[in-house]
């Protein structure tokens, strides 16, 4: 058997976490038994469509790396693969069943099932369809039909009995007929419900597997009941685990979530996605946590999914976000950053001095949007706008600005007669003046810093030095010079 699996998304919006987890769940699935997974977009609810929500969630896997087979925009042999082009085949399908006696048409008005709905509820009996339409008289049929009255498709459930369904995660599942609905399957303006298209379109798409979210076990019976009214091998069901927030609540943005491709704008890399998402619900052992693709590949399976819900914990995400870019190659981390740096900026960036740049700041940095508070300065021309407080620090210059302005002067008279500008002989020549200052190396460097970057946390203050150049460390370790004069 080839394993053929699908993320098949509702265009309602853009795709958060957990649609991104079920679709790499079934992606590693179909990667793992060189298998195909493909890109159904199901936008039969048309009620809830969302301009661009399509393009959305081809850019998010793209972004991931989550390249489909077939799809929308690929083809494939079961095109197409966008359910509102294929209504022709879900109502086939529904007359199919209205024939062989497993569907009925429906000609409630939305009126009296909201009268029905309220009778149930103030007897305490739970909500649901009172099968008035069931068994009417072809007569009656007849009679309701000749004035065009709009009607729905409902699936004829059986009254007793039990349906048995499996899931891979949990086993035999039994629910009692007596339970479930008569639920509709073809809607009066002739699109189908998820019930009856999910269950063609997979079948006919010759999908192996359906993974999806828990909430989705309850529908489970309803589906297995269609594949057995047409005669069809249901495919395995895997229904994955919830994503909790930290505090065991329903996931929200509060949690630190956010739509999937927010976070390629907070500046997490798609391989720390990745791994993250991976172990919301799946692990490879009981230790492990940084998980490269081709290991996901190679070790993913089902048996190891678990049921418990999945707990989100954003510190983790940016945690294993820093791993990721500390494992970048320089050039690489350039590469990723710089996008960021020229947005903030407003100007383009130079990638050599970015990749030059980036040792000093890779072990700092947790999210490339960091690289922007960390290296703007290098690529900033002249003087910078700081608190000029800040080059007095809290220390053996606080109150004392004509001190401070001294201690830069000699600074600079030292380091302009260097021959060369490297990191350790600008240290070489500047360690000793604190001794001499009668003050803490630290505490002179920290008015150095300020004065170089604008900043009173940076990289490195000489390999900083070193790559800001001569000419700007010492224009700019001038006019900190000069504004502390005259506030002296």
């Amino acid at each position: 058997m080839t394993v053929r699996t699908r993320y098949a998304p509702s265009p309602t919006g853009e795709p958060h976490i957990g649609n991104i987890r079920t679709a790499l769940f079934a992606w590693l699935l179909a990667k793992h038994h060189g298998g195909q997974f493909l890109l159904r977009i199901e936008d039969t609810d048309r009620q809830r469509l969302v301009e661009g929500a399509v393009e959305a969630q081809m850019e998010t896997l793209r972004w991931l790396g989550l390249e489909w087979d077939e799809g929308p925009d690929k083809g494939g042999p079961h095109a197409p693969y966008t359910q509102s082009e294929r209504l022709d085949i879900h109502q086939e399908h529904a007359e199919r069943l209205l024939a062989e006696g497993w569907a009925y048409r429906c000609y409630c008005s939305s009126e009296r099932l909201s009268e029905v709905r309220k009778a149930q509820q103030a007897r305490k009996d739970p909500p649901r369809y009172d099968r008035h339409c069931r068994d009417l008289s072809p007569e009656d049929r007849a009679r309701i039909e000749a004035d065009n009255t709009p009607a729905v498709v409902r699936f004829k459930t059986p009254l007793t009995g039990e349906t048995f369904t499996h899931d891979a995660l949990r086993g035999e599942v039994p629910f009692a007929n007596d339970t479930l609905d008569d639920f509709v399957i073809l809607k009066s303006d002739g699109y189908p419900t998820y019930h009856l298209a999910a269950i063609v379109d997979d079948h006919l798409m010759e999908i192996t597997h359906v993974i999806r979210g828990e909430e989705w076990i309850s529908s489970l019976p309803r589906h297995v009941l269609i594949y057995q009214a047409f005669g069809w091998e249901p495919p395995v069901f895997v229904h994955v685990s919830r994503i909790l927030g930290s505090d065991r609540a329903k996931l929200s943005k509060r949690h630190g979530a956010h739509a999937a491709l927010a976070y390629r704008e907070m500046g997490y890399l798609p391989e720390a996605i990745i791994n993250f998402l991976a172990l919301l619900g799946w692990s490879l052992d009981d230790k492990t946590e940084i998980i490269d693709l081709d290991t996901l590949i190679r070790a993913f399976d089902t048996d190891r999914l678990l049921t418990n819900p999945a707990v989100f914990n954003a510190e983790k995400l940016e945690w294993m976000n820093g791993v990721y870019i500390r494992n970048l190659s320089p050039e690489g981390l350039a590469e990723r950053a710089r996008p960021f740096l020229e947005g903030a900026l407003g100007q383009p960036v130079d990638a050599q001095k970015l990749a030059q740049i980036a040792p000093l700041i890779q072990e700092r940095i947790k999210t490339l949007t960091d690289v922007v508070e960390m290296a703007d300065f290098f690529f900033t021309e002249g003087p910078l706008k700081y608190d000029p407080a800040n080059l007095l620090g809290k220390k053996s210059f606080a109150g004392e600005p004509a001190r401070a302005a001294d201690a830069l002067a000699s600074v600079i008279s030292t380091v302009e007669t260097l021959d060369g500008w490297g990191h350790e002989a600008l240290e070489a020549a500047v360690r000793p003046l604190a001794e001499e200052m009668g003050v803490k190396a630290g505490e002179l460097f920290a008015v150095i810093r300020v004065a170089v970057t604008g900043k009173t946390a940076a990289p490195p203050l000489f390999e900083t030095m070193s790559v800001l150049g001569r000419d700007l460390s010492l224009e700019r370790l001038r006019a900190a010079r000069d504004r502390l004069a005259a506030a002296g």
